[in-house]
């Protein structure tokens, strides 16, 4: 493993005036250490670097975790942090979205002496910017999804259940080497696409409505997350003309976002012309999101975010329309922004697709 993300976290843990940090999310110990299994904590120093786990994972650690001392902390695992930080430390750093109340009066009980400081995002603001490796591994997540869609088109057929479809993309993409979904896989059918999260549910497809395919692989460690909406036999001139409209308002933003941006900056972009065609109040959500070893990162493509966009950056362009009682659509693709612009990881046909019944 790369060292030059303990290099970047010490960085932060120094303008942050920290001498130590106790790394406890799942995800932020794999992104420093590689490690894939489940009992874990990640304590760096200025000098050191150490890897606590128990005796069922110290064979995987020395075999996964390289740059590291590798130790098998003691029943009481704030102990082992103690005895580490040698009487050395007097302000420890700990991840405050991470550690429940319970947790932390655990801590500071066990740690006394040692001043315990919350922080925010450090690690989380190291992820946001990836690099080669990763956006090559995002590449196959994304190449699965795309995949996994084409897989399931010739099988939406009136009289199959969104369930049984989502069962369906959910066993092509683990035999195809993803470890799980992204997250619940929606197929949101008929009035029921008027659902932005509309899970998979026993409706029954009819024909002449509108489907809402909202699903991603995990794939080596990362997500992607994909949406289409497809047209089985012939839905109304409503459905047609809000599908229009969205698409319109998604392949403006993929034109026109950059680096530099800020996420506030980018929403306008969809936003801007869904509520120029009168349907403002039906895209409640916001146009995207960071994406990477988890499917919601901390970057948000968002109304009143100042967050500006930069190279290495991997979001998504999601814009909908939502009309109740009728249904809805939205597109969604994954993009990385680069130097000059974006480069798109999705590729799955955009256009109005209307399916045979």
């Amino acid at each position: 493993m790369d060292n030059k993300r303990v290099v970047q976290l010490r960085q932060a843990m120094q303008a942050a005036q920290l001498e130590a940090i106790l790394i406890t999310n799942e995800y932020n110990r794999r992104y420093l250490t590689g490690f894939t299994g489940s009992a874990g904590y990640v304590l760096i120093t200025r000098d050191k670097a150490y890897f606590l786990t128990d005796f069922r994972y110290v064979e995987q650690a020395n075999s996964q975790v390289k740059g590291y001392d590798i130790v098998q902390h003691k029943a009481v695992v704030m102990d082992s942090v103690r005895e580490l930080l040698g009487g050395q430390v007097k302000r420890l750093g700990f991840e405050q979205a991470h550690v429940s109340y319970g947790t932390y009066t655990k801590y500071a009980e066990q740690l006394e002496g040692i001043d315990l400081i919350p922080t925010s995002d450090l690690v989380e603001d190291i992820r946001n910017i990836k690099d080669e490796e990763e956006l090559a591994i995002m590449q196959e997540a994304c190449d699965l999804a795309d995949l996994t869609f084409t897989h399931i088109l010739p099988m939406i057929k009136p009289g199959v259940t969104e369930e049984s479809l989502a069962l369906e993309m959910e066993m092509f993409m683990r035999k195809n080497g993803a470890t799980s979904s992204s997250f619940d896989t929606i197929v949101a059918s008929g009035e029921r696409s008027a659902l932005p999260h509309g899970v998979a549910s026993p409706r029954v497809i009819q024909g002449n409505e509108l489907i809402t395919f909202d699903f991603g692989a995990i794939y080596k460690g990362y997500c992607s997350d994909l949406t289409r909406t497809v047209a089985l036999g012939t839905p109304s001139a409503k459905h047609r003309e809000i599908y229009d409209i969205v698409l319109e308002a998604q392949l403006h933003c993929v034109e026109n976002i950059r680096p530099g941006m800020t996420g506030a900056e980018a929403d306008a972009l969809t936003r801007d012309i869904i509520t120029r065609y009168g349907y403002g109040e039906y895209f409640g959500h916001s146009t995207g999101h960071g994406l990477g070893m988890e499917v919601h990162e901390s970057i948000r493509v968002a109304k009143g975010s100042d967050m500006v966009l930069k190279p290495g950056m991997v979001v998504t362009v999601e814009p909908g329309i939502y009309l109740p009682g009728i249904g809805g659509v939205r597109i969604e693709d994954d993009i990385v922004i680069t130097e000059t612009g974006i480069k798109i990881l999705t590729h799955s046909k955009k256009d109005y697709l209307q399916l045979d019944m």
